[in-house]
């Protein structure tokens, strides 16, 4: 009988969180989260609720409604749809990636018709193709458009503007659905200002907190179709929420969220939103600069090919053929502690994932991507060394 093989030992050190999300979590937002259990229906802890509401909307870009769950965005995605929608309503999904793939499905299986756009991954979605699917529906059929304003499997963001544009061109009365959850916080969005009737957004990326709540912004125009709508609902149903103190939450409120919310909208404030905005944009001008680096002698490649789409938030890497991302990922973590992304449905494998949204700044982006080079080099990835200079020179330039 052969011994048993001894573990694999934990590396030392602080770990590099380098996933798109969960992102990293400050310690004052931790601290506040560790807040003792008090009444939700209590005046002090009402105060810090309001706030926290009136932040979101900030951040935002909005003046309307929010509704606020205790469920990740997933959760938030279908009380958009349910409270907006009734059986056999049709969507319109604008092709993205993994996750429009995703709401697609979920559109699906609650009783709507879904027809999309496609798009090459790689490439984003033709905003004149999106213009052709609205102008050919002229009995205006389709009820919503659903569109990922930063899709996380591709690295990869959509103009939101752009779309509610094509929308105003068509006079399609259709309802803008959006997606926030990897941009919100950490890419310019303007609810308000384009259009959006319902952005979805989670807690545990761009607004630093642990995974558990979401919420949806919602217009006006959305409120009046929600009188309308016919999904069945109960705990996600905007009426019944409306009916209380909270204006959300049917049932127990996360308290301990609200404590890190507070605080996490705070540190949002103190640095200033649109300086929150340039610090993500110049991070992950950094990351491709040194991406686009290693892609010498054939090696590792933006997955994203669109320089006018490219995500500040998430930068997704393409392996060289023959080559597994997920072999790279294990020697990351298991050897140097430095956690990356892994691809998604259809890229899985085929891509890594390195995240830059949320608490992070250059020394933590500087840090992941030297392991990530060293990692290629012990994996036998081909690429051009040097990479980490090509960042560091361009921060050099930007600071």
């Amino acid at each position: 009988m052969s011994a048993a093989k001894p573990a694999q030992k934990k590396p030392r050190g602080r770990q590099f969180f380098a996933n798109p999300g969960p992102t990293n979590i400050p310690d004052s937002v931790l601290q506040a989260v560790a807040h003792t259990t008090v009444d939700f229906n209590d005046g002090a802890f009402l105060e810090v609720y309001d706030a926290c509401l009136e932040g979101l909307k900030r951040v935002l870009k909005t003046r309307q409604h929010i509704f606020m769950y205790t469920a990740s965005g997933h959760g938030a995605w279908e009380a958009s749809l349910v409270n907006l929608l009734s059986a056999g309503d049709t969507v319109l999904i604008l092709e993205t990636g993994h996750f429009s793939d995703s709401w697609a499905h979920m559109a699906r299986d609650l009783g709507l018709e879904v027809r999309v756009v496609p798009a090459d991954w790689r490439r984003g979605v033709d905003m004149a193709a999106v213009r052709a699917a609205l102008a050919a529906d002229t009995a205006h059929v389709i009820k919503a458009v659903c569109a990922v304003h930063n899709e996380t499997s591709t690295g990869m963001v959509l103009p939101l503007a752009e779309v509610r544009a094509a929308m105003d061109a068509a006079g399609h009365p259709a309802l803008l659905l959006a997606d926030t959850i990897s941009s919100l916080g950490s890419i310019d969005f303007r609810m308000d200002e384009w259009g959006v009737d319902a952005a979805v957004g989670g807690s545990q990326k761009g607004l630093m907190l642990p995974t558990g709540m979401s919420f949806t912004g919602v217009s006006d125009k959305a409120m009046a179709a929600h009188k309308d709508s016919r999904l069945p609902k109960h705990y996600f149903n905007w009426t019944n929420m409306l009916a209380r103190r909270h204006k959300s939450f049917v049932g127990t409120v996360p308290i301990s969220l609200f404590y890190g919310l507070q605080e996490s909208l705070r540190l949002i404030e103190e640095e200033g939103l649109e300086e929150v905005f340039a610090r993500h944009s110049r991070l992950g001008e950094a990351v491709r600069r040194c991406v686009q680096h290693w892609s010498g002698n054939n090696g590792p490649q933006l997955f994203c090919t669109n320089p006018g789409r490219f995500s500040d938030s998430v930068t997704a890497v393409l392996m060289p053929e023959g080559h597994d991302a997920d072999a790279l990922r294990r020697t990351a973590l298991g050897r140097f502690n430095v956690s990356l992304g892994g691809g998604l449905s259809k890229l899985s494998g085929r891509v890594f994932r390195i995240g830059h949204l949320g608490d992070l700044n250059e020394p933590m982006v500087l840090g992941t991507l030297s392991v990530v080079e060293l990692a290629m080099r012990l994996e036998k990835v081909p690429h051009a060394p040097g990479g980490v200079d090509a960042a560091i020179a361009y921060l050099a330039e930007a600071a």
